[in-house]
Order: C-alpha cells, then sequence, then structure tokens
C-alpha cells in the first residue's frame, strides 16, 4: 500500500510539472514569433546603413573620425556579455559564457586590461563567481527598447572616442534559423577598417548635399547603434527560441515519465489485488 501511494504522489508531482512546462513552451513560443518579428524587421535597416556608410565614405575621400581607431595608447578593451534574466533555456547562457570567457583569457594573455559589463543577471552571476565583477550591470529585459541601445551605444562611443578603452567587443548569441544559433563575440568598436578600404574602391560616384563629411557624422553613430541593437534583437529571438525547445523536450519527458509512472501504478495495484484475493482463498480454504 505504501509503494502504492509513493507511486500516486509521484504520478501527481510529475502531472504539475507537465502542466508548468506546457505553459512556459506556450508562453516562449509567444514571445519567440514577436522577437523574431523585430529581429527580421530591423536587419535590413541594419544592412542598409552598412551599405550606405560604404557608399558615403567612398566619396568622403580622405574622411577620419574618432570611431575608426582608438585615441591614446590605453591598453583596455570592453566586453559587453548578452545573456538571458531567467534560465531554463537549455544552453543559451552556457554558450554565450563560453565565448566570453575565452574572450577575457585572450584579453589577459596579451598583457591587456579587460572590462566587464552584463546585460542579464546570468551574465552578471557568472562573473561574480568567477571573481571578475561587472562594472556595469544593464537590464533591457526581453524586448530591448532602441532608445535604451542607443544611450547605451553613446556611452561607449564617448568613452571609444575619449580614450578610455581602444577596443568595444559584444559576446551574444547571433540568430540565423530556428535550427542554427551562433554564440560569437564581433567588435563594436572601432569600426571596421576593412568596410572602409571597400568602400573607398567603390567607382560609383554622387553628388552630396550636405557634404559626404557632414553625412558620415550622422552615419557612423547610427551605425554603432543599430548594430549594437541587432545583436539585443538577435540574443532575445536565441534565447525565446532556446527556452521553448528546452521546455518542450521537457514536457515530452514528463509524459514519457507520467506513462512509466502509470504502469507501475497499475502492476503495483493489480499485484496488491492478487496477494489480496491469495489470502482470501487461502482463508476460506483453511475453514473447510
Amino acid at each position: 500500500m505504501a509503494q502504492i501511494r509513493a507511486i500516486r504522489n509521484r504520478m501527481t508531482a510529475v502531472g504539475t510539472i507537465t502542466r508548468i512546462t506546457k505553459t512556459m513552451q506556450m508562453i516562449a513560443t509567444a514571445k519567440f514569433t514577436a522577437a523574431l518579428a523585430r529581429a527580421k524587421d530591423t536587419r535590413p535597416y541594419t544592412s542598409a546603413i552598412r551599405n550606405l556608410v560604404g557608399e558615403v565614405s567612398g566619396a568622403a575621400g580622405d574622411y577620419d573620425s574618432p570611431l575608426f581607431a582608438a585615441k591614446g595608447s590605453a591598453k583596455k578593451e570592453l566586453l559587453l556579455v548578452i545573456s538571458s534574466d531567467r534560465g531554463l533555456c537549455g544552453a543559451y547562457n552556457g554558450n554565450v559564457l563560453r565565448v566570453a570567457l575565452k574572450k577575457l583569457r585572450e584579453v589577459k594573455a596579451q598583457n591587456k586590461e579587460i572590462v566587464i559589463e552584463t546585460a542579464g543577471k546570468k551574465a552578471a552571476s557568472f562573473f561574480k563567481f568567477q571573481k571578475h565583477d561587472p562594472a556595469e550591470k544593464h537590464t533591457l529585459g526581453d524586448t530591448p527598447q532602441f532608445e535604451d541601445v542607443a544611450r547605451l551605444a553613446d556611452k561607449y562611443m564617448d568613452g571609444f572616442a575619449n580614450g578610455e578603452w581602444n577596443s568595444v567587443s559584444v559576446a551574444y548569441m547571433r540568430f540565423e534559423t530556428n535550427a542554427r544559433q551562433i554564440p560569437e563575440v564581433i567588435q563594436l568598436l572601432p569600426l571596421s577598417q576593412e568596410e572602409k578600404g571597400e568602400a573607398e574602391a567603390t567607382s560609383t560616384n554622387y553628388d552630396f548635399s550636405p557634404s559626404a563629411e557632414a553625412i558620415l557624422d550622422d552615419l557612423l553613430p547610427r551605425s554603432v547603434k543599430t548594430a549594437l541593437f541587432q545583436a539585443f534583437n538577435d540574443a532575445a529571438v536565441s534565447e525565446q527560441i532556446m527556452r521553448m525547445i528546452a521546455m518542450k523536450a521537457a514536457t515530452e519527458n514528463a509524459n514519457d515519465l507520467g506513462k512509466d509512472l502509470k504502469r507501475d501504478y497499475n502492476r503495483a495495484r493489480q499485484a496488491q489485488i492478487t496477494t489480496e484475493l491469495t489470502e482470501i482463498i487461502s482463508g476460506a480454504a483453511a475453514l473447510e
């Protein structure tokens, strides 16, 4: 009887877990759909800004910007790590933190100082455990707003232009398809010199009003902001799809466990009934 009661209690607990994980899967699916729409909407704009910077840079001649090269000789880099605020999203946080930790070790191997900033509670807790407390902890939530990201980008550009850091990088999960998300570290600042070189090699000629230099003064900061915003959007999409997959797997495992427990319960119940019938028959036979 005790075994049957224990199995029944486990069946109740597994049923509760199944309902919770299925609900979380449905919530993650809804959030993933919304996040994917935002990421798809911003990607063409980000690409267009990058191409426009290339076209205008090709006509700007010897134009230079403080965003193209580090100022001073400071050997300090800034790394922003984008993680989730909550768990139960599979290997999402683990993969992002792994590439961030690899970047941290590479910078230290070059005898440079690195400053860590985090966006997400999981990254903040991880680096605190690693005895490398983040300089700042940002919270932008599941739906990052462009205004918040733009303020963060402005801070990075001001610090880079003033020589506080000679490089600004972002560790995040880049979204490609529903089945493929890639953890990577991208360089936000300085702006890529390769893109500048390709732009200068373009043969298309335009007349700009105002001048190409004046347009670049506005376009370059905008390109940094859009690149950082795209990173946050990709991270949000990747988090939700990995949570959706993890909760789907958890629900399926809970259903399988529930079936196994149901079978064990039926066997235990049948064994109890058989034992009771045997005792009744044996008692009746003893009275004859």
